[in-house]
């Protein structure tokens, strides 16, 4: 089938707008994970020079092991939180991904769809069967990957629900030990 220039430019220009989508989301991604890490930074930095001012004023052993348990617990504490958020942002990243690329197959299917109908209103008798099996495979395909998609987010779920629950026991266990 024959497109005009007009039918390519604005395919491209389409093309060009997804892109700028897909690389806007990647962008925001990688921007909101480095700020977790700038912020992760300072706040190690703000730890390290408090940890070694009280390193510096302890005069004897009972001293340093009560420093050593104090010191311990927020670090632990706040490396949990780190690791959690990095996990966050890293499933919103790919959860805006995954929804663009949704409506790029649904938009993709529909076009299909249309073409064949166009395609069947200037076929020869009986073509209708073998469009209709084309279509009939569009379907199958659009069913699996919803059931894939489905299974994805099933996935991405459980994983959360996993990575919550031994962030709570890693600092559950490490206030049980420091007691």
């Amino acid at each position: 089938m024959y497109q005009t220039p007009e039918q390519l430019i604005a395919l491209n220009k389409a093309n060009l707008e997804v892109a700028m989508r897909f690389a806007g989301v990647a962008l925001d991604g990688a921007e909101r994970m480095i700020d977790l890490q700038l912020k992760a930074a300072k706040s190690a930095f703000t730890d390290s020079i408090e940890s070694a001012k009280a390193l510096a004023s302890v005069k004897d052993m009972q001293q340093l092991a009560a420093l050593k348990d104090n010191l311990a617990q927020p670090s632990i504490e706040k490396a949990t939180a780190y690791a959690k958020s990095m996990y966050d942002v890293a499933t919103l990243t790919q959860s805006e991904l995954n929804k663009l690329v949704e409506e790029q197959v649904s938009d993709f299917n529909k076009e299909v769809v249309t073409m064949l109908d166009k395609i069947v209103k200037t076929a020869p008798a009986g073509s209708e069967v073998g469009i209709g099996a084309i279509k009939s495979a569009i379907a199958a395909v659009n069913a699996s990957y919803d059931n894939l998609s489905k299974t994805a987010k099933q996935f991405t779920e459980a994983a959360k629900s996993n990575i919550e629950t031994a962030a709570k026991q890693t600092v559950s266990g490490a206030k049980k030990a420091r007691k």
